[in-house]
């Protein structure tokens, strides 16, 4: 299987993003994962005062589950695909909660300093060329004390477990991708 990266990567969930909720909505957990994630954080407060960021936050659910965990916190919501930063900036965003265009490799260019009281990375690493890079710039943006939630899934070392989730994603997930 050949991994896609930087560019051809974006141009991939930018073709994807137009039926990229109703995708992941057939995941029952998906968004329950996400909350609980952000709920891990351990955010005081309602996130009063507080500043956030969601590297990678694809078409918002990421975002939405950090409001859900701190209502009250800024949030700057970063993501590489247009396609998919168009889909979530349409949503209903309360004040606080912005939007820039960027891949996670180059935050600073596009504005996005910090400090941050915490990250969430939501399926981010898997995706960058140099995932010790990317942390070290989070590493970078965060304050002294800063929290920083890495959202992942993965599968058992099994050949078995692998071999079941290739046959899913071939059968399943890339065919419904592909009708949006």
């Amino acid at each position: 299987m050949t991994l896609l990266r930087d560019a051809d990567l974006a141009d991939a969930f930018d073709h994807a993003a137009r039926g990229y909720d109703r995708l992941v909505g057939l995941n029952a957990g998906y968004h329950a994962d996400l909350r609980r994630s952000a709920r891990r954080l351990r955010l005081p407060d309602g996130g009063a005062g507080l500043r956030l960021l969601d590297l990678g936050c694809g078409t918002g659910a990421s975002t939405a589950a950090l409001l859900r965990a701190a209502p009250l916190a800024r949030i700057t919501a970063v993501d590489a695909s247009a396609g998919m930063l168009e889909r979530a900036a349409a949503k209903r965003w309360p004040d606080g909660v912005t939007f820039v265009h960027a891949p996670a490799e180059r935050l600073a260019a596009a504005g996005v300093t910090g400090p941050f009281d915490a990250v969430f990375a939501g399926y981010l690493f898997r995706n960058v060329a140099d995932p010790d890079a990317v942390l070290a710039a989070v590493h970078g943006l965060l304050r002294p004390g800063g929290r920083l939630a890495a959202h992942e899934y993965s599968l058992s070392g099994s050949a078995a477990h692998r071999a079941v989730w290739s046959a899913v994603c071939r059968a399943v997930i890339l065919p419904a991708g592909r009708c949006t």
